[in-house]
């Protein structure tokens, strides 16, 4: 039964595209903060263009009022699920008007108690949570929305309102913001964007004059350049090499806290991770470079050519991927680009030992939809030429502009260019069959002299550290590309440290993050004697280096465990606060601590819903190790149970079931189970039923 509903709501959907053209959307919205409640008035232009008996507008569980088709008021029936609209209408251009209230459970977010940020993820089809409009990928529409911002608060004043388009005015009084936005070209509207906060923000020009904002919170303007590093050369870049202008009026990027995903490719706004706000040690670690090229890869492959259905999803993931791919080539070079297509074909063939669901398919995976996506146009790409591959790409965006696509679209531009291209194999081998065609990927690879190299290195492993010596000394000494380098640690690892200690010194030598990683997470025994050349590795400028060097010296030489708290007293780490986390429970842990009061409540403090789940993460699983029974971090980890986070809610669940199978929890979560809010109760009634 469930199979034969979701045949007729795409039926009954199709059916509507193909009667019912919806033209354009004017809202007005009022974003309620406290309430967490959205509101609006909302006017859609459309045509009807063959009789219809229903016209269906998507709103998840909203009141409607005041419904009005060309200005007159008309039944209508909420389904709970959709507008659904049956009189008033007539062939040819029609108006529909209503007013809306939403109490949102998903999709709009409103992240801290007061609400400090707001912003949506509707990607797939989850848009009409908060605004009426519609599921299906192929009803593409012109938003025009006028968003209001309700909260009395100092807050308030200090907030800025981002959507989709040009921002075409500005109000603000007595603590009510009101921004108008404009779209001039149709999308669909699970790239509607809305995102409500305290944010600063720079503006330059794209080489074409495209304006490029680029949005940061206050406490991280220090972070702004790091940040945004290399992003006018990637929207450079990006518009040479596809070949078509970009195809909206403005480039906005947003970062937000405890988002969803990576990013995401909002039409002309794109809203990505807080995570990846990082300072000049962070971009080493974790940077914003390849998911901003890929976001930005979208606004072609996605926003403008959009899928017709899961099945073509790779059109839109495949070509983000590639393009972003290319993009680091611009900024990190020719061997850094080869590196990435064999880390992924290593995890893509292993994956098709269990994966057996090919590209296209509506069920395939992340990796087989982005990675192996790539793969695919990188072998055409690599077959037909990039200038005609660039041609096809240029003819098919051209064609099929605004609208909505199948692969067979694609192929048959690349079959235009390039009639010799087999792309009925092509299909067969890399988007129909599981299988990951390893054997003509190697072959691509070893195209580029440092891949060569890497692969005899790798071969080095069968030999001898006596027969390699001179090869591997003369490679740590070279300007080759570092994962040579931290393969050689790698075959190094478990050899004797005596025998191995020359090439160690030779990897510090080379004043390489990476490989300098690579001696501190590769070396687990610290002779004194190379104690002073490992502690070097404190000072690197990668908290990753910095955090496996310090748990590596602190467990080989506990007499020296007061110097390394005193080094790593003011580290803080990334947006994770990982190293000053690391450092209070440490602290904590040691004797000759002063004020362990102080530091014990600062930990805690990281534990609570004020902070990001991936601070609150690390802080909870800290603060249990030293007291696994305190009401407040317990408090706090059930709270995590209800965040809107999957992966921390499953953290918080995973804890408590834990805790549960040990004598006395059960009894000491039922002492505060009465003090906590409703939704955290239901949880762990939840989880202390499955206990009993």
């Amino acid at each position: 039964m469930k199979y034969l509903l979701l045949l007729f709501s795409f039926f009954s959907w199709s059916q509507q595209i193909s009667k019912v053209d919806f033209k354009t959307a004017y809202a007005n919205i009022t974003v309620w903060g406290l309430e967490r409640k959205v509101t609006g008035n909302v006017t859609y232009e459309f045509e009807v263009k063959e009789s219809i008996d229903t016209i269906k507008i998507d709103g998840q569980k909203m009141t409607f009022t005041e419904v009005k088709i060309n200005s007159k008021p008309v039944q209508f029936v909420n389904s709970g699920k959709s507008l659904n609209l049956f009189e008033g209408f007539k062939k040819g251009k029609n108006k529909v008007s209503f007013t809306y209230v939403a109490y949102p459970k998903q999709t709009i977010y409103f992240i801290g108690v007061l609400g400090r940020q707001v912003w949506t993820q509707g990607q797939g089809k989850y848009t009409s949570h908060w605004f009426p409009s519609f599921d299906d990928v192929n009803e593409k529409v012109i938003f025009k929305l006028t968003i209001e911002s309700f909260e009395k608060s100092a807050r308030a004043l200090n907030s800025v309102i981002i959507s989709n388009g040009i921002l075409k005015d500005r109000l603000n009084f007595n603590g009510r913001e009101i921004w108008k936005y404009q779209m001039q070209k149709p999308m669909s509207s699970y790239l509607l964007a809305l995102v409500i906060g305290d944010f600063r923000n720079k503006v330059i020009a794209s080489k074409s004059g495209i304006p490029l904002q680029f949005f940061i919170q206050p406490k991280d303007t220090a972070k702004f350049e790091s940040t945004y590093r290399h992003s006018k050369t990637i929207f450079d870049y990006l518009e040479k090499e596809i070949g078509f202008k970009y195809p909206w009026q403005v480039y906005k990027q947003i970062p937000v806290e405890d988002f969803l995903y990576a990013g995401m490719e909002n039409t002309s706004c794109t809203i990505f991770a807080q995570d990846f706000v990082v300072d000049d040690i962070g971009f080493n670690d974790r940077n914003y470079v390849n998911v901003n090229a890929h976001e930005l890869a979208h606004q072609w492959f996605g926003d403008l050519v959009t899928a017709k259905s899961g099945k073509h999803h790779w059109l839109q993931e495949g070509f983000a991927t590639y393009y972003a791919l290319l993009a680091e080539r611009e900024v990190f070079g020719e061997d850094y680009f080869y590196h990435q297509l064999y880390r992924t074909s290593l995890q893509l063939r292993n994956a098709a030992k269990t994966d057996t669901i090919p590209v296209m398919h509506e069920k395939a995976s992340s990796l087989s939809f982005y990675q192996k996506g790539a793969w695919a146009l990188h072998t055409i790409r690599e077959a037909i030429g990039p200038q005609l591959f660039q041609k096809a790409v240029k003819s098919y965006l051209k064609k099929y502009q605004f609208k909505n696509v199948e692969t067979d679209d694609f192929l048959a531009e690349i079959k235009k260019v390039s009639p010799a291209f087999d792309t009925e194999k092509f299909k067969k081998n890399w988007l129909e069959d599981y299988h990951f065609q390893t054997e003509e990927a190697n072959v691509l690879l070893k195209k580029n002299p440092f891949m060569q190299q890497l692969f005899e290195t790798q071969q080095l492993r069968k030999k001898s550290l006596a027969e390699n010596k001179p090869r591997f000394t003369e490679l740590l000494q070279s300007n080759v590309f570092y994962p040579i380098k931290t393969e050689i640690l790698y075959q190094l690892k478990d050899i004797p440290f005596a025998d191995k200690v020359e090439f160690l010194n030779l990897a510090l030598q080379t004043n390489n993050v990476k490989v300098r990683q690579a001696v501190a997470e590769f070396t687990e025994e610290i002779p004194i004697s190379f104690q002073s050349s490992y502690e070097s590795l404190l000072d690197d400028a990668s908290y990753d280096t910095r955090e496996i060097a310090f748990m590596n010296l602190w467990k080989s030489f506990p007499e020296n465990r007061p110097k390394l708290l005193e080094k790593a007293k003011h580290w803080i780490g990334g947006n994770d606060k990982s190293l000053r986390i690391m450092y209070l429970t440490f602290a904590l842990l040691s004797d000759n601590i002063q004020d362990k009061e102080q530091l014990y409540a600062e930990l805690i403090g990281y534990t609570a819903p004020t902070f990001e789940s991936s601070v609150r993460q690390n802080a909870l699983t800290n603060a249990l190790s030293i007291d696994s029974k305190d009401i407040a971090v317990l408090k706090n980890l059930v709270n995590a149970t209800v965040h809107h986070k999957w992966q921390f809610s499953k953290f918080g669940r995973d804890k408590i079931r834990q805790l549960l199978k040990k004598e006395g929890y059960p009894e000491l979560f039922q002492s505060f189970l009465p003090s906590l809010p409703e939704n955290e109760v239901i949880q762990l009634q939840k989880l202390l039923s499955e206990k009993s």
